[in-house]
């Protein structure tokens, strides 16, 4: 959970009077998610964020699902997903449920005509490839190669690119993306025994406020719907705000694995957490220390969890044939391990220079027709000597 922050100008008391230089008063809103319960931040708007001119025609963005059921390993070339100009458009769902969806993007072209709004899911964008800044009516956040950038839903946001070289792994998460509660003590400060810190997470900054009226576009999902918004005012016109609820990076290369004598299991990579999923980190790290320790993996059986990995960089010590943005899927109900070779080649290896993001869900996958057309079928043989 994010810290307490604010920035720009807010009244002494939440709730009261607060005024512009000509006497009228900015526009105070409460932005939280379930209802009034969860964590929140009050924004100051200088005019009232409801002043909608038009709403175009809604279009579906529901991805099409080629199978719900499948008991194989599977992996799918994440590079091959065709890079597209827009940012919306380039967002290529590969699996999904009831909890939340995976996409890979490669879009070329800043957003420069229009805003975006996910009214169903928070947003994780993990950065592969690219830079650039999100902004947002909290401020601006800078983004480089490793970063997760954490939107919560509802957050109206802008990206621009410094090239057309981009890459990004996203989910779309139907509960809030939280940082792991284990490692936060009873007043939601980070133990000594977290792989992160606050320092850590860079937070909004320099809050640009336009005070604008026109003809603003802002594309809002819903249910799998965009609706196209024409609001009369700039959606980053807030003078201030201040709260609990905003976006925020952490950087990969910024967590501290944890490593032991023997071989740890995979909750020690563990990064963020929601409803019935989590994400981790595979980062370098020093192998095993225990004489006759064995580095990689054991096989395990996934009863109750499907685990995908994304490749990002570096050797991964368990697979042979890993490439940049890969992706497999390990369904929960059968054992998966390292590839033939692969623990006697670790056997008085020091350390791994891997780099990967996991994501394990507590309910099955789902393969969306987009996978397909990037979808390695030999994988599931990948263990035969």
């Amino acid at each position: 959970m994010p810290q307490y922050h604010q920035a720009g100008k807010i009244p002494a008391k939440r709730h009261t009077q607060f005024r512009k230089p000509d006497g009228s008063l900015y526009a105070e809103e409460l932005f939280s998610t379930h209802g009034f319960s969860s964590v929140y931040s009050l924004i100051y708007h200088c005019h009232p964020p409801t002043m909608v001119k038009s709403i175009g025609e809604p279009y579906s963005v529901e991805p099409k699902v080629a199978f719900m059921r499948s008991l194989k390993h599977q992996s799918f070339m994440g590079f091959n997903v065709e890079a597209q100009d827009d940012f919306l458009d380039s967002r290529t769902p590969v699996l999904l449920n009831k909890d939340l969806m995976i996409s890979l993007a490669a879009p070329k072209k800043s957003m420069t005509d229009y805003y975006y709004k996910n009214g169903d899911s928070d947003e994780m964008i993990f950065v592969h490839k690219g830079s650039g800044v999100v902004k947002t009516l909290y401020g601006s956040l800078p983004f480089e190669y490793g970063d997760y950038i954490i939107i919560p839903r509802g957050t109206i946001y802008q990206i621009t690119f410094n090239d057309a070289d981009n890459r990004l792994l996203i989910v779309d998460s139907h509960s809030p993306i939280e940082t792991c509660s284990r490692y936060r003590n009873a007043y939601g400060q980070y133990e000594e025994h977290s792989p992160y810190c606050e320092r850590d997470f860079k937070r909004p900054s320099e809050i640009e406020t336009h005070d604008e009226k026109g003809d603003f576009l802002v594309k809002i999902k819903k249910e799998n719907m965009i609706y196209p918004y024409i609001y009369a005012t700039h959606p980053f016109d807030a003078i201030g705000w201040d709260g609990n609820h905003y976006p925020y990076i952490f950087s990969i290369h910024n967590f501290e694995p944890i490593t032991g004598r023997i071989h740890m299991p995979p909750p020690i990579h563990q990064t963020f957490e929601a409803h019935n999923y989590v994400i981790c980190s595979f980062v370098p790290r020093l192998y095993d220390y225990h004489p006759l320790s064995v580095p990689v993996p054991y096989n395990h059986s996934n009863i109750d969890s499907d685990e995908v990995l994304y490749y990002v960089d570096g050797d991964f010590m368990s697979r042979k044939h890993v490439e940049k943005g890969q992706i497999t899927l390990h369904p929960g109900g059968i054992p998966h391990g390292p590839h033939p070779g692969t623990v006697e080649k670790s056997l008085g290896q020091k350390e791994t220079k891997e780099l990967a993001v996991m994501i394990d869900t507590f309910k099955p996958l789902w393969v969306t027709d987009a996978a397909l057309k990037i979808y390695d079928d030999s994988y599931h043989q990948s263990w035969l000597v």
